[in-house]
């Protein structure tokens, strides 16, 4: 088994045709299905399932993969490296929507200062997306709030945070100084969508006291939940860095629960097999700072 077998492994998968891959890779049809034969022969178990003349990854072919484009992605890296350690190059960093909007823009401005000549691609989506891609290595590492579910991904905490319910200064909820978990009952939400760890938290805490809400409009854009918040619309969950200004402005108001909180963590994440390199650990150093 080689890093040959390895890339052909890959490039079947990402075209799901062999002849397709052999066009790519500049090989002849049957050298691609000798390799993949190989491989599994090799392993003793089979990659692909072959229907209607189509290829499914197995179970064992899905596991491989995430292995093998790891290894491609070490070699890429040790390649580019060796030539200009670390002074240049390409890092690819995601980010959740709270984090890449209130604390991704000043990390990026001092990273290039230290490190002028690396080029930073940034990613910003909802957590769950964001694992994807470090699942898929599209990304080097990440910085996302909320429950990581891959036993493939590695975490480390580097900030808190906190959520806080929300309404308009008209609400008549702005005029308690609390309110109980039963009040919310009967309120119109807007809420982040599903995928996002806003509304994971929320979720998941609503559910262990037996509560759950169906809102009447998700977004993926928390600037359209907080217009439509001031708007009178319905009350919502967003976290306190996001909204901190709009609260100084009096423009939204928080609310406050009886006995309830919305906690949670900020982590940088990346693939437990990925080779970080010194501008990456770098950055990871400046966040935590």
């Amino acid at each position: 088994m080689t890093l040959r077998h390895i890339k052909i492994f890959v490039a079947v998968c990402e075209y799901q045709s062999v002849t397709t891959a052999a066009e790519h890779l500049y090989l002849a049809q049957p050298s691609v299905s000798l390799a993949i034969r190989e491989l599994e022969e090799y392993y003793g178990v089979k990659l692909f399932d072959r229907i209607s003349r189509k290829l499914y990854l197995t179970s064992f072919g899905e596991e491989f993969l995430n292995y093998a484009s790891h290894i491609i992605s070490l070699f890429e890296e040790m390649e580019t490296g060796m030539k200009n350690w670390d002074s240049v190059g390409v890092l690819r960093i995601g980010s959740s929507v709270t984090i890449g909007t209130y604390l991704m823009p000043q990390y990026v401005l001092e990273f290039q200062k230290k490190y002028p000549k690396m080029h930073l691609k940034i990613f910003v989506d909802n957590a769950s997306m964001i694992e994807k891609m470090i699942l898929a290595n599209e990304i080097d590492f990440a910085l996302t709030e909320g429950i990581v579910h891959s036993p493939h991904v590695a975490y480390k905490k580097f900030m808190d945070d906190e959520l806080i319910l929300l309404c308009s200064p008209n609400h008549p909820f702005s005029q308690k100084q609390k309110v109980s978990l039963s009040d919310l009952s009967d309120q119109d939400f807007i809420l982040r969508e599903k995928g996002s760890s806003t509304r994971e938290l929320f979720d998941s805490v609503l559910l262990s006291h037996q509560m759950e809400i169906q809102p009447i409009w998700e977004s993926i854009n928390p600037q359209a939940i907080i217009k439509a918040v001031e708007c009178g619309l319905g009350i919502s969950i967003l976290p306190y860095q996001l909204v901190k200004e709009e609260l100084k402005n009096q423009q939204i108001c928080r609310i406050w629960v009886e006995e309830i909180s919305f906690k949670r963590e900020y982590f940088i994440i990346h693939h437990k097999n990925k080779f970080l390199s010194k501008s990456a650990q770098a950055f990871m150093d400046l966040c935590r700072k």
